[in-house]
């Protein structure tokens, strides 16, 4: 099992004043730890579970400029680009400009979206539902259209929603046949259906019904003439291992239980991240405990 360090709170010590400090601090801290990536939430307002809205929240892909220059090893991306927020061909070319810069890092994280408030308040759009799912899927054709080749294929693209006269991708992207791509969610019906078709890595939720879901992806994949098994299976968590270490066992129990339903990646939010003492006490503790299993 690897494990990804998400970083989806950001009221630390110092403040704005301090932020850059803190974030090259843990961005250095996870890497030297042995964490396997590190994910942004691709939010505009801090997230009410948080302590949001009224709290500081980064934009996502800046951020994640910041830490490629600040790591050489993990692995870069998004939990997740809600698809509405950004247009498909520019999507695609941030990906790609991170990918470079990072080394080949870079991995799209994407989804339909659910943060109704955020999108309203800074005028972002924000459809129903299933016009949300609609617009993720075309975002990931456009994408992978713009991926394909030594410039992308260049033919015009013609969706419900969106029309690229050429999209040509220069430079492209150093990760091949392209980034890798994680699609956010555990519906079934649509959700993971999109990860069967189109997606690397499935992001799931850590609840009792984990087995079910991925019986369901697992049917999807059969549908789609797809390998279950080249699919990552990722779970969102928390990594608590408290300000003694004495969490240590319950994190490792919580961790071989997902194991044993088959997740292979967890990425966690550290309580008190920017004290970096947490995640050098997971790199310890951790990380050696369940890189088997």
């Amino acid at each position: 099992m690897k494990l990804g360090l998400h970083l989806n709170s950001f009221n630390w010590e110092g403040g704005p004043a301090r932020f850059a400090e803190r974030l090259g601090d843990i961005g250095a801290a996870a890497e030297a730890a042995g964490f396997d990536s590190i994910a942004v939430a691709d939010h505009v307002w801090l997230s009410p579970w948080m302590g949001g809205p009224e709290g500081p929240h980064p934009e996502a892909y800046t951020t994640l400029a910041f830490l490629a220059a600040k790591t050489s090893r993990v692995k870069l991306m998004t939990l997740v680009t809600a698809a509405s927020y950004r247009h498909p061909g520019m999507l695609a070319k941030t990906v790609t400009t991170l990918d470079v810069l990072s080394g080949g890092r870079t991995w799209l994280g994407i989804g339909a979206g659910d943060d109704e408030p955020e999108a309203r308040g800074l005028g972002l759009p924000f459809p129903p539902l299933g016009e949300r799912f609609a617009l993720l899927e075309e975002a990931l054709q456009v994408c992978l259209q713009m991926w394909a080749g030594a410039q992308g294929d260049e033919r015009p693209f013609e969706g419900p929603a969106h029309r690229l006269e050429r999209p040509l991708n220069l430079p492209q992207s150093l990760s091949r046949p392209h980034p890798p791509i994680l699609i956010g969610g555990d519906g079934e019906r649509r959700t993971l259906q999109l990860v069967a078709r189109y997606a690397d890595a499935a992001g799931l939720r850590p609840t009792p019904e984990l087995p079910h879901k991925l019986e369901v992806l697992r049917k999807h994949c059969e549908a789609e003439g797809r390998d279950y098994e080249a699919i990552e299976k990722t779970c969102v968590f928390a990594f608590d291992v408290g300000a003694d270490g004495s969490k240590v066992d319950e994190l490792l129990g919580r961790l071989r239980w997902m194991a044993s339903m088959g997740i292979q990646t967890v990425i966690g939010r550290v309580p008190d991240v920017d004290r970096i003492e947490p995640l050098e006490a997971i790199g310890r503790r951790v990380i050696p405990a369940v890189a088997d299993l």
